[in-house]
């Protein structure tokens, strides 16, 4: 299954690389958690602030909400919705995104418990604004519907343990690979994008993690060259347990 997916992802980027692709540099902070507040039941905040490199222009913001089911320990499903605002350079203003979003995960400890290897599938229905100029204003055109399915493969790996098996230092290899549904006027490219991300990240009381790494975002495009942002990735996770014993 891993040596599938990675030949999988290597020919998507062999297609991408066959098209002329823009480069450019990016930061992103993100701030996700998942409280779990009965035995089966949890809610999803998270908040993604995406800049330039020189942190002056916020090219994207992301808010998501979600409902958790928690089918086991180590197997949840949830959905929710996302407000998504993306600046557009040739407008000068942000455009809106509505996202309703459904996903499956499942965690699985293996290396007597020092590592950890996650799988998410997500569906996501998207209504992307249209925005441009008309005499110098910014004007609505409505909105393109699409469809896309999303998978994250995530690995951790423990390096070194601080307090106990409370407080770690570890390693962070993932990838999440974005494909396009049925007939899409958003991006019209099957393969829509991929993600792979490299890092380290600190676990404090197996609640709160804070992982700082390198994220190569490789994207298509149906109107205009492909793009690979170099990205510096700055998360804050937090997986919380708020029920009372």
């Amino acid at each position: 299954m891993k040596t599938l997916y990675t030949f999988i992802c290597l020919a998507f980027y062999a297609v991408g690389f066959s098209q002329q692709t823009t480069q450019d540099q990016r930061v992103w902070f993100a701030y996700t958690g998942q409280y779990k507040v009965s035995d089966h039941w949890g809610f999803h905040l998270e908040a993604q602030f995406r800049m330039d490199n020189q942190l002056e222009q916020n090219q994207q913001n992301l808010f998501r909400i979600g409902t958790i089911y928690h089918l086991s320990d180590t197997k949840n499903i949830t959905a929710g919705y996302a407000l998504v605002n993306t600046f557009s350079a040739s407008a000068d203003d942000f455009f809106k995104e509505h996202r309703f979003w459904e996903q499956y995960q499942v965690n699985k400890k293996w290396s007597n418990g020092k590592n950890a290897i996650l799988h998410r599938f997500r569906l996501e229905q998207r209504w992307v604004e249209k925005i441009g100029l008309i005499d110098g204003d910014v004007v609505s055109f409505g909105s393109n519907y699409q469809n896309r399915l999303r998978y994250l493969n995530r690995n951790l790996f423990r390096l070194v343990s601080l307090k106990s098996n409370q407080e770690e230092i570890y390693a962070v290899l993932q990838n999440e690979v974005f494909l396009n549904l049925g007939n899409n006027e958003v991006n019209n490219k099957f393969f829509d994008q991929n993600r792979f991300l490299i890092g380290l990240g600190f676990n404090h009381n197996n609640n709160t993690r804070f992982e700082v790494g390198y994220l190569n975002h490789y994207l298509t495009s149906s109107s205009s060259n492909n793009t690979m942002n170099h990205t510096v990735s700055v998360s804050l996770i937090q997986n919380l347990v708020l029920q009372k014993p």
